[in-house]
């Protein structure tokens, strides 16, 4: 009886941690749809996430904590463009995050690039907000850097 408790406590317990985690999108297009539906900026997350020793700091000291999770959740879309090097991706998201890259003038890793953006006739424009990088101080340093960029210019 013991061991089926406990069995059932880990997978109940395995769900409630699956249903905080955040979605990432990769896919510009649809992360688009999301943020024009929810009246939400993009933060897009210029990363290489397999190499870069910075992008991986801001991985595990902002982004993967409970303050991002909650601030993310409430204020912007997420989306991760990620330039891995052992990484496999496919055709289309290469050539997504490469156009990005060019369009954004990324020249560093990691950055991360707040905007509003719209589709029209298949063509994609964006709408600057600001941006930011790693921030020394944790997630309350980064968060309020954040929040000065996205509370200045309300969609």
């Amino acid at each position: 009886m013991k061991k089926i408790f406990i069995l059932t406590f880990f997978i109940i317990g395995s769900f409630a941690v699956k249903a905080q985690e955040l979605n990432w999108h990769t896919d510009i297009k649809e992360a688009i749809t999301v943020s024009n539906k929810e009246k939400k900026p993009l933060l897009m997350f210029f990363t290489g996430s397999d190499w870069c020793g910075w992008c991986i700091r801001l991985q595990n000291e902002v982004l993967k904590t409970p303050e991002f999770q909650k601030w993310a959740k409430e204020n912007v879309i997420l989306v991760e463009l990620d330039y891995p090097r052992r990484t496999a991706q496919t055709p289309e998201i290469k050539t997504q995050n490469a156009e990005l890259q060019q369009a954004f003038a990324i020249q560093g890793y990691p950055t991360v690039h707040f905007a509003s953006a719209e589709s029209k006739d298949g063509k994609v424009n964006f709408k600057g907000l600001g941006q930011t990088g790693y921030v020394a101080g944790g997630p309350t340093a980064w968060l309020a850097v954040a929040d000065g960029i996205i509370k200045s210019q309300k969609m």
